[in-house]
C-alpha cells in the first residue's frame, strides 16, 4: 500500500491556491483550508500556522478583504472575498505558474 506524502507549499504556491479558491466566492478560513484540501483529493492539506498568515498577508496587500459574520455553526468568522486588484494578482500568479510548470515539465522530459 503506497504512503500518502505531505507536501509542503511555498509561499507563493500557497497564495496563489487561496486566491484561487477565493475566485468562486466568499469563503471563511475553514472552508478555504477544507476546499483546498478537497480540491487536490487530499494531497495538499493547508495547516492553520500557515493557512492564518497567509490570510492576514493577502488582506495586508490589498487582494482580499475580510468581513466578520457568523457562520454556518452560528460562531463569529472572518468570511474572506477577493478585491479587483487580488483578481488581477491571481491572473498574473495564474500565468506564472503556467509558465513555471511548464518549465519544470519540459526539463523532466528532456534531461
Amino acid at each position: 500500500m503506497a504512503s500518502k506524502a505531505k507536501i509542503d507549499l511555498l509561499q507563493g504556491t500557497l497564495d496563489l491556491l487561496i486566491l484561487r479558491t477565493l475566485r468562486s466566492g466568499t469563503l471563511h478560513g475553514w472552508s478555504i483550508s477544507e476546499r483546498i484540501q478537497h480540491l487536490s483529493q487530499d494531497v495538499l492539506e493547508v495547516n492553520q500556522g500557515s493557512l492564518y498568515p497567509a490570510l492576514h498577508r493577502l488582506e495586508n496587500r490589498g487582494w482580499i478583504e475580510a468581513e466578520s459574520k457568523t457562520s454556518e455553526l452560528g460562531r463569529r468568522a472572518r468570511f474572506y472575498s477577493l478585491t479587483p486588484a487580488g483578481r488581477k494578482q491571481l491572473d498574473l500568479a495564474a500565468n506564472d505558474w503556467a509558465r513555471l510548470t511548464a518549465a519544470i515539465g519540459r526539463i523532466l522530459e528532456l534531461a
